[in-house]
């Protein structure tokens, strides 16, 4: 009998530190500038999303801090830089709209995921306010009471 294959997932890279850190509004879906080595080294899941956020400049919204490691074989034509600055691809008024919600309101806008839709690198922008310390003890106090709630509930005692 044959082993089923798993069915490849679209997902590249996840920042799970962003929940940690924030209270989340708001998803918006945007597309990425990269050049050729970029796209071949996410295709081997050779990103890092720690510590990245997105920031608007000039009318237009960048990706800052995220890490692309470059493959050994990248093009030798081209200098890889890991650290650019990537432009990210949305429409007008959904630019506009997010500058007024960070400019307006104090929100930020935060990188969540990086997935593949159609052979093109999509990123999942999260909206959101920062999470005060009281705010994160309470989060984490709520999951582990969950988890433990559903092992009682699962050995039934």
């Amino acid at each position: 009998m044959a082993k089923k294959k798993k069915a490849p997932s679209n997902q590249i890279a996840v920042n799970k530190k962003a929940r940690h850190d924030y209270h989340i509004e708001d998803n918006f879906e945007a597309g990425l500038s990269l050049m050729g080595w970029e796209v071949k080294s996410l295709r081997e899941g050779r990103v890092q999303m720690n510590e990245s956020y997105v920031m608007a400049r000039d009318g237009e919204l960048w990706w800052f801090g995220g890490h692309i490691t470059p493959l050994l074989s990248a093009s030798s034509h081209v200098k890889a830089d890991p650290f650019r600055n990537r432009k990210l691809l949305m429409h007008r008024r959904e630019i506009d709209r997010l500058i007024g919600q960070i400019e307006r309101k104090g929100y930020t806008l935060v990188p969540l995921s990086l997935y593949w839709i159609n052979n093109r690198v999509k990123m999942d922008i999260g909206l959101a306010k920062g999470k005060q310390a009281h705010d994160k003890r309470a989060a984490d106090k709520d999951r582990t009471w969950k988890r433990d709630k559903a092992r009682i509930m699962k050995h039934g005692r």
